[in-house]
């Protein structure tokens, strides 16, 4: 168990120091997550937003989901990297993008979503709950 995880943007401006293990960590293959990631799917941990202590300054830029829900981005006005996010599926907990902890042991995911999006060489392997 880690008592505490910080997450920094690329310039080191703004910060997300999270304590306790995340409550979840998934992968999500839908547009938004690639085109927030620049990846072909983005991958998060969650946690109560009580247990989430920021840092810095922040820009924020909201929009809703394919769900319907509003989700706002948090993200350095200095070299743009989102740090955290709220709202969608879980609107109590603050999500953080999990690479931006710079941890190769950080706890694998445990949830692959919108699968339906997902590019077809990309295989999640482990003990993962998968749903479209």
């Amino acid at each position: 168990m880690t008592d505490s995880r910080t997450a920094s943007c690329r310039c080191g401006q703004l910060l997300a120091t999270c304590e306790g293990e995340p409550v979840r960590v998934s992968v999500c293959h839908c547009f938004a997550c690639q085109q927030r990631s620049g990846s072909p799917f983005g991958e998060q941990a969650r946690w109560p937003a009580g247990k989430v202590t920021i840092t810095g300054e922040a820009t924020v830029w909201e929009r809703e989901t394919d769900a319907g829900n509003v989700t706002s981005y948090h993200f350095c006005p200095t070299c743009g990297t989102t740090v955290w996010y709220e709202g969608g599926p879980m609107p109590d907990a603050i999500a953080v993008p999990v690479g931006l902890f710079t941890d190769p042991n950080f706890p694998p995911p445990g949830f692959s979503v919108w699968e339906e999006r997902k590019h077809p060489w990309v295989e999640i392997k482990g003990d993962v709950e998968h749903s479209d």
